[in-house]
């Protein structure tokens, strides 16, 4: 069994139209990870008996699991959880598979069975592709958690509408401009915070630090800033702690060499 790499948030999530679901591009973070080891259990073992069942097998050879990212950080604790115990009980089933399981229990999934979840927009209330994408290009964040965890809640369909930005992220990402990916997460992140809050310093460090823009969690507490390959000041990290964010990381996102 493999680890089973998070997420840090979303370069862009929101309603496609005022009725349509609600759609995210996922931000992959490699040094947030689910591995084998001896680790709390995210879900109730009933749940994980759906879920197992769900995949044609049973849980009786179900593996202990060790989490580096906080349950309601917004960086797929629970998805990655269950992905890594799939790949152990079920070798064989597919990313499409998994995926349903996933939805089975938690009622909401992040792509993260798919070997390059962030070339895709994902339908997460309906653990569905939209569209298949050119990968992000190739950035630097850096980040941490800012304020209390909020779980995803599959209900929960109170996010700003993004068509206008679904269509700037496709010129972005094929152009593997990342000026304008970077704007675009920005302006994400703003829709949300000014929907759904919580008010943060991200805004004020991106400037200072000089970010190209800021990633968050559009649901949960990850914030982090983008900067170009090689360009993250010595600062950063020690400006993100005093700012009052926890679990500062640096990591490398986006296009692969």
């Amino acid at each position: 069994m493999t680890d089973v790499a998070g997420h840090f948030g979303e370069w862009l999530q929101g309603r496609l139209g005022p009725d349509g679901p609600v759609v995210l591009v996922t931000c992959p973070c490699p040094v947030l990870r689910v591995s084998p080891a001896a680790g709390p259990a995210l879900f109730p073992a009933d749940s994980v008996e759906r879920f197992c069942a769900a995949l044609g097998t049973d849980s009786a050879h179900w593996p202990e699991l060790a989490c580096d990212m906080p349950p309601g950080g917004g960086a797929g604790a629970s998805t990655a959880w269950l992905v890594a115990g799939a790949r152990a009980v079920a070798p064989h089933a597919t990313a499409e598979q998994i995926a349903r399981a996933c939805l089975s229990v938690e009622g909401a999934c992040d792509p993260l069975m798919f070997p390059d979840p962030d070339r895709l927009l994902w339908a997460s209330r309906e653990g569905r592709i939209v569209e298949r994408l050119s990968a992000p290009p190739r950035c630097e964040v850096v980040g941490g958690f800012w304020g209390a965890p909020t779980r995803t809640d599959p209900a929960d369909h109170a996010f700003p509408e993004v068509d206008d930005l679904v269509t700037d992220w496709r010129r972005a990402v094929t152009e593997a401009d990342l000026g304008i990916a970077a704007g675009i997460a920005t302006a994400s992140a703003t829709r949300c915070d000014a929907l759904r809050g919580p008010g943060d310093p991200m805004t004020g460090l991106a400037r200072d630090l000089k970010a190209l823009g800021v990633v968050r969690a559009h649901t949960g507490s990850a914030r982090g800033l983008i900067f170009a390959p090689g360009a993250v000041p010595a600062t950063a990290e020690p400006a993100l702690r005093e700012a009052g964010l926890t679990q500062v990381l640096h990591f490398t996102t986006g296009q692969r060499p």
